[in-house]
């Protein structure tokens, strides 16, 4: 017989990197934990949770992505591992995509790699730049925006390292003179070899600003100058609502291949958020450090899903889709921002953007902090936001808005915020 004995329990927190110890999980989960334990509460006064919180679209992938899928499930070897980078017929259809959409033309064997969507690949890059240092005085740092997608933060400090905030102001269009950035980076004490890459973001999440063809050069101009890594983010690039006025990519600009990388998502525009598919396109040996440090964490997307995602991009009766679900979304932030303007709002300054399903809304003038403006329209009026200071402490004074609710639900946002007083000036 076996003797009794007395176990500890193991203090697996304790165990836990020092890096990972005290992290929250990632903002947008935290807020949908929070909307799910009030959704009885709110329904039980008449007020169901409208989300206006999360980035994803509500309208369904257009419906050949969907039959390719399914035609492609009984072909031989489907089911296998993919390689890291991707099948070659994916790294084939997005040299085609940058041809056709941005005139761009990069190798397939060499200057793609695919993605289990673009929040993985900036992930991947982040951890591939950065050499994790605990002393705080030798860390090194990525440039990013402030307010910018909160991933960067969370990753590049996973990572082992620090972000060093690029601000976003409205007085220069979103635009920031980049040096500027650097020489403050540099007045603080950073050394410039601690400084490995800068992020871009246009069109940008939270703001949904987007950028002409001169600052991409300036943003390469910046990068050659200093010797650091261009990182652009263009999961937003398909979503605009003047085809005049189409996102660029930054390899449009000369010299761009030698110092940048740029990374592409299916979710938003081809509505396949759960989908996970997305590719990263650039300078070689970047392009070569992110297939390697995939290899060591993921086998690459379901080869179904490649086939279908190269279909996606690549067939024009897709395009027609994505552009007349733009034309929705254009439509979706007129009928949003008029009604704003009824309740005070100051529609004329706020510079409604020209690209992605996102608002940036200044918080009404009784308000000092956007954290207690979102609590206080979430418990009230149901009406679910992400707080500005999410995306960095710049974003102080401002929600962002996912427009991507039917019509008649945003003007029910409209309606319970007049309804339970939320006004611009009280």
């Amino acid at each position: 017989m076996m003797s009794a004995t007395t176990t500890t329990p193991v203090d697996v927190h304790g165990l836990y990197s020092e890096i990972w110890q005290n992290r929250e999980e990632y903002i947008m989960f935290r807020i949908a934990k929070q909307v799910v334990d009030l959704t009885p509460e709110l329904e039980a006064k008449g007020r169901p949770p409208l989300k206006l919180s999360i980035g994803a679209p509500t309208v369904p992938p257009p419906a050949s992505v969907i039959q390719k899928l399914t035609e492609c499930l009984n072909e031989e070897g489907i089911h296998m591992y993919s390689t890291t980078r991707g099948e070659l017929f994916y790294r084939q259809a997005v040299a085609d995509r940058m041809q056709k959409r941005f005139g761009v033309t990069v190798c397939p064997k060499t200057e793609v790699c695919s993605l289990v969507g673009s929040k993985e690949g900036l992930a991947s890059v982040f951890r591939g730049l950065i050499t994790p240092q605990l002393e705080l005085a030798k860390k090194e740092y990525i440039l990013v925006p402030d307010p910018g997608y909160a991933s960067y933060v969370d990753a590049i400090e996973g990572a082992g390292g620090l972000a060093f905030p690029i601000l976003l102001n409205p007085e220069d269009n979103y635009l920031p003179d980049l040096e500027e950035t650097w020489q403050k980076a540099m007045a603080q004490g950073i050394e410039p070899k601690q400084i490995k890459a800068v992020v871009i973001n246009y069109p940008s999440n939270p703001i949904g600003a987007t950028a002409p063809l001169s600052y991409y050069e300036a943003c390469v101009a910046f990068a050659q100058r200093h010797g650091i890594l261009l990182i652009s983010d263009n999961a937003y690039a398909d979503m605009y609502f003047d085809v005049a006025v189409k996102p660029h990519s930054i390899l449009e600009v000369a010299g761009a291949m030698d110092c940048a990388i740029e990374f592409h998502s299916l979710s938003k525009p081809y509505s396949l958020t759960g989908w996970r598919l997305g590719f990263a396109v650039g300078n070689k040996a970047a392009v070569d450090l992110v297939a390697l440090v995939k290899s060591t964490v993921d086998s690459c997307i379901f080869k179904v899903l490649q086939k279908a995602g190269a279909f996606a991009i690549t067939d024009d009766g897709v395009e027609a889709h994505i552009q007349e679900v733009n034309k929705m979304y254009a439509h979706n932030q007129k009928v949003f921002v008029d009604g704003l303007k009824t309740l005070g709002w100051p529609v004329e300054t706020m510079n409604p953007p020209k690209a992605t399903f996102y608002l940036w809304m200044p918080i009404p003038t009784n308000y000092t902090s956007c954290v207690q403006f979102s609590q206080d329209i979430l418990k009230k009026a149901g009406i679910v936001t992400v707080p500005g200071t999410a995306f960095g402490a710049h974003g102080e004074g401002y929600v962002r808005l996912s427009l991507v609710l039917p019509e008649n639900e945003l003007l029910e946002v409209i309606d319970r915020m007049k309804t339970d007083g939320f006004v611009y000036n009280p």
